[in-house]
This record gives structure tokens, C-alpha cells and sequence, in this order.
């Protein structure tokens, strides 16, 4: 049977003793050290510039059997690797299928906000266009 707890009324402090009380007496690091094996980090971090440029959001039912599908196009100055690098990222955040075809990303289904974020988490301009 489970054990009930009952709220003091007395006025009286509760006793409470936190499970990870006695972790301050174990004298783990502040801060985490460098494996030996790993080397130092000095590499230079990856910056993505913010300003990529526009990339229109449209969504299209023609030719696909009434079924909608996201596309995003117009992308300037990037190579293929990386718009199915995009591809991916957005497949994975709206869970539908995709794929790049002649330069532009086809998202499954309607999921004009959720690459509009990814877009811009990305450093692109999204634009809503047409209907």
C-alpha cells in the first residue's frame, strides 16, 4: 500500500534532506578537464554568417495529387552538400519526408513555419511566397 504524507500544520520546519546533498563533499572539478588523448581545442569555432540572403517559403499542391509540399528556393552561394544538409534538419524537425530536386528542398506536407525557423537558425532571410 502506499504510504501517505501529511503536511505539517504545527508550524514546525519540514526535514528535508536533498539526494544530492552529499555530492558537495565529494571535491568533483568545476570545470571539466581535457582528456590527453582528445588534445587541445584550439580549432576555430564555425561561424555562419547571418545575412545568407532570401529564400522564398512556397507551398504547392500542383501536379501532386492534391498532396501539399513545402519548397524552399532560391538559395545563392551554397553547393548541394549543404541544402541536403538542410534537408535533413528539416525532415528530421517536421518528422516528413523530402528531398532536394534542381536546386530547391521539397518538404512533405504543409511545415511553412517550422522551416522558416530552421532557415533562420541558418542565417537566411525566409519569405513567405505565394499562397
Amino acid at each position: 500500500m502506499k504510504e501517505k504524507r501529511r503536511i505539517l500544520t504545527s508550524g514546525e520546519p519540514t526535514v528535508w534532506t536533498s539526494p544530492f546533498a552529499a555530492l558537495k563533499n565529494v571535491g568533483l572539478p568545476l570545470v571539466p578537464e581535457l582528456r590527453p588523448d582528445v588534445g587541445p581545442r584550439d580549432a576555430a569555432p564555425v561561424t555562419i554568417k547571418k545575412n545568407r540572403g532570401r529564400v522564398d517559403i512556397i507551398r504547392q499542391t500542383a501536379h501532386r495529387s492534391g498532396k501539399t509540399v513545402t519548397v524552399a528556393t532560391g538559395f545563392l552561394g551554397i553547393g548541394l552538400a549543404e541544402k541536403e544538409t538542410l534537408a535533413k534538419e528539416m525532415q528530421k524537425a517536421c518528422g516528413a519526408g523530402g528531398t532536394v530536386k534542381n536546386g530547391r528542398i521539397e518538404i512533405q506536407g504543409d511545415q511553412r513555419e517550422a522551416i522558416a525557423r530552421i532557415l533562420t537558425n541558418a542565417g537566411f532571410w525566409p519569405v513567405f511566397a505565394g499562397g
